[in-house]
């Protein structure tokens, strides 16, 4: 892909995570101003001494992505700031599994909605906004293989992605001729140091890596795309 992104403003959420590190680094390396929220000071503090040079170009809040107001107000200010805002990718999420329905208590399951579609709607829902008034943008939020193969175990995290992909599709019709796109990823178990502690007998040459899946966010995202709208793309090969 040679798309370059500069002079664009593109909003990671959950930005220095596993895979949204990943998707940061990436956007930075193609000339992006590159806005990540955070819940961790070290996290951002180390991804800012990853990217090196292109730390220039990185901002980054603490903020609480499930929280209306709080997205609000960061989806206002870096409009305020940069005048635009041209790209939004959520890589906020969470796993629960292993529990059968009837096991499983309530406050998992309401974290998992928080998580994985309640952060979604809050961030989509303000960045359209601005999106919709410049005629242009690209909206990305990472569900997960879940959401469509409804394994064992996993009744909130697949509830929660099946419905986190739902919302991105109605989206994706609300916003259709606008100039504003709306696409979801459904990645498999993503090889991240996280994923990797939680599992460490499986193969890890099976999961597919953040590298890679950011290529895929950074096509979503640019202009190579622009008649990719309302897709749910798998971005797990063949595992």
């Amino acid at each position: 892909m040679s798309a370059s992104f500069a002079s664009k403003v593109v909003l990671v959420a959950g930005g220095t995570g596993g895979l949204g590190r990943a998707v940061s680094l990436a956007f930075l390396a193609k000339g992006a101003k590159v806005v990540v929220t955070y819940r961790s000071d070290e996290e951002f503090a180390a991804l800012k001494r990853t990217a090196g040079a292109g730390a220039f170009s990185l901002e980054g809040h603490r903020v609480n992505v499930t929280d209306e107001i709080a997205v609000k107000e960061l989806v206002d200010g870096i409009v305020g700031l940069h005048r635009h805002l041209d790209a939004m990718v959520n890589t906020v999420g969470g796993y629960a599994g292993g529990i059968k329905l009837w096991e499983l208590e309530t406050k998992t399951f309401e974290q998992m909605l928080a998580l994985n579609l309640r952060a979604g709607y809050a961030l989509s829902r303000a960045a359209v906004v601005p999106m919709l008034k410049q005629k242009h943008g690209a909206i990305v939020n990472v569900a997960a293989k879940a959401a469509v193969d409804h394994g064992a175990g996993a009744a909130a995290y697949a509830a929660s992605k099946a419905a986190a992909v739902a919302m991105m599709d109605s989206l994706a019709a609300d916003a259709k001729g606008t100039g504003v796109r709306v696409n979801s990823i459904l990645p498999s178990i993503i090889d991240t140091e996280a994923n990797r502690k939680a599992m460490p007998g499986a193969d890890f040459a099976q999961w597919p890596k953040p590298e890679d899946i950011a290529k895929v966010i950074l096509f979503l995202c640019s202009e190579d795309a622009k008649v990719v709208h309302g897709a749910a793309i798998p971005v797990y090969g063949d595992s």
